[in-house]
């Protein structure tokens, strides 16, 4: 979940709406796709991961860390939010997963992942996905394959 700590839960109300449509958001990416999801548990709070993400990023090892956490998440059936899963992504990835406590603590870090979700609040963004096509083109929520592609043909036709 995008949310420092701290912050307030999500509704319940939409909290049980996304429960409630995990298993045809997976019947579609399986449709669309051809993936098969074995989704983390609902609720993973994500903040620590993203925290590390910035400090992967600095060691070069930026894009390798958030595909492996993300493999983790959406097909491992892991949860994202559990230092053990991130110590384990750490070292998997050649970072340092015995500072993981100094890691996530440090002030650098986190003040860019805090900046990032003001940022994103700020541009109305506040769900995952969120898909800014052409700096102009905002996409919102897991979309249909078809959705995307016009998308993407909108933003080639215009350059």
């Amino acid at each position: 979940m995008l949310r420092p700590p701290g912050s307030p839960p999500m509704p319940p109300e939409r909290q049980a709406m996304i429960e409630n449509s995990r298993e045809q958001f997976k019947a579609r990416v399986r449709a669309e796709y051809g993936l098969e999801l074995n989704q983390g548990p609902f609720g993973t709070q994500s903040y620590q991961a993203l925290v590390l993400a910035k400090y992967a990023q600095v060691q070069g090892k930026g894009e390798e860390y958030e595909k492996r956490v993300l493999r983790a998440y959406w097909q491992e059936g892991q949860d994202i939010g559990d230092p053990a899963v991130l110590k384990a992504i750490l070292a998997e990835v050649g970072l340092e997963a015995d500072k993981f406590e100094e890691l996530v603590a440090n002030p650098e870090y986190s003040e860019a992942v805090t900046f990032d979700i003001s940022e994103a609040r700020e541009y109305g963004i506040n769900s995952v996905p969120a898909l800014i096509f052409a700096e102009k083109y905002f996409v919102s929520g897991a979309q249909p394959l078809a959705f995307l592609r016009q998308a993407v043909d909108k933003v080639l036709a215009e350059a």
